[in-house]
């Protein structure tokens, strides 16, 4: 079972002056903590936690299944001196404090560009990142993810990938509280480094770990680009930028900057 959160212990911890953080709440459920947040004006890293989320999205304005018993929070930046062009780095880094988090608990834990965590051998979709720009210029960062056993009617993530959670993998840690904190404590260590060097991904580091947790690069994939455009090729790397390089069939190399990828059995 999962705990509750103590909106009061987690602030002590993490709220300036003893963190990094300017705000910290918690509430019982909301539509979207990404809207919440979006819509507020509130300062940067500022943190809003949800213990249910009534209408999650994702990518593309999907639906986002926030069933109680998961950890639903976002994140909103005001990465001074960082160009706007970077700011898509934000993404991928919440992706990295998830892996972190993940592999903590003992789950096998990757990253499918742009925006899944995979978790166990499977593998299966544990997480999902949303990132967003505000009116006034900020970047909310939203991240949810499965911590207590799904229900039996959660629906396959799109690309077909199976939904699982931390206790479905037999996680050893799954006090909700203490999940919450190593996740913001990770995303404030890896957010401060890359804000920085200027949001330069090779200079903090973030490009080398993105790479070495990416369960993409290498894969055979299916790229569904905007205006139902469809991409098939290898994964190549990712770039500095964070844009995915895919080589297609033909041998030409794209840059991908927004899009659902597909992982593609082996032939």
């Amino acid at each position: 079972m999962t705990s509750a959160l103590d909106a009061e212990e987690l602030r002590s911890r993490l709220v300036a002056p003893n963190g990094p953080y300017a705000a910290l709440d918690v509430v019982e459920t909301t539509a979207s903590t990404n809207a919440d947040l979006a819509a507020s004006g509130a300062a940067d890293r500022t943190v809003l936690i949800a213990l249910e989320q009534s209408a999650g999205q994702g990518r593309r304005g999907r639906s986002w299944s926030s069933p109680a018993g998961g950890l639903y929070l976002s994140v909103l930046f005001r990465p001074a001196g960082v160009p706007a062009e970077r700011l898509p780095w934000l993404n991928l880094i919440a992706g990295l404090a998830l892996v972190r988090v993940a592999q903590s608990a003992g789950v096998e834990a990757t990253l499918k560009w742009p925006n899944d965590l995979l978790l166990g051998s499977g593998p299966g979709k544990g997480a999902g990142i949303l990132s967003e720009i505000t009116a006034d210029g900020a970047v909310v960062v939203g991240m949810g993810l499965n911590v207590a056993k799904l229900p039996s009617d959660v629906r396959p993530a799109p690309g077909g990938l199976a939904p699982t959670s931390l206790e479905d993998l037999g996680a050893a840690e799954l006090d909700r509280g203490e999940l919450a904190f190593r996740l913001l404590v990770e995303l404030a260590g890896l957010e401060g480094v890359w804000r920085k060097n200027g949001g330069d991904a090779v200079e903090s580091g973030v490009l080398e770990e993105y790479e070495e947790h990416s369960s993409t690069v290498g894969q055979n994939v299916r790229v569904e680009l905007p205006g139902g455009v469809e991409l098939l090729g290898v994964a190549q790397r990712i770039e500095a930028d964070g844009t995915l390089v895919v080589r297609g069939a033909d041998g030409v190399e794209h840059g991908v900057s927004a899009g659902d990828v597909v992982h593609l059995r082996q032939a």
